[in-house]
């Protein structure tokens, strides 16, 4: 059974940091690409962040771009998405997804498995 569980969301200032885990369990995660999403409010989920297999690929939505990073530990079945000088509009449940291929994907149809989710709150 895939498990992935997300932590580290929660309430900061516009300008702040907040960084973003997802542990995984259940898969073959060193073969797996993993992606952050998040879904505002009245909004569709979009990727924000994507890594391949190995963390040499990355993408990143135009939004986010040098504010965010993702990053993965194979040993630890884990991956993260730090955020920096976060924005009012970064607000959003953020979600945790692995797809059952090792390449980068935005779409969230190549993901199979997601995460519970975790908010993230950025106050002006």
């Amino acid at each position: 059974q895939v498990q992935l569980v997300e932590s580290g969301g929660g309430l900061v200032q516009a300008g702040g940091s907040l960084r973003l885990s997802c542990a995984a369990s259940g898969l073959t995660f060193s073969s797996s690409a993993m992606g952050w999403f998040r879904q505002g409010p009245r909004k569709e989920r979009e990727c924000v962040a994507a890594v391949n297999w190995s963390g040499a690929n990355t993408y990143y939505a135009d939004s986010v771009k040098g504010r965010f990073t993702i990053s993965r530990d194979n040993a630890k079945e884990t991956v993260y998405l730090q955020m920096n000088s976060l924005k009012p509009e970064d607000t959003a449940v953020y979600y945790c997804a692995a797809r059952r291929g090792p390449i980068v994907r935005a779409d969230p149809h190549e993901y199979g498995y997601w995460g519970q989710g975790t908010q993230v709150t950025v106050s002006s």
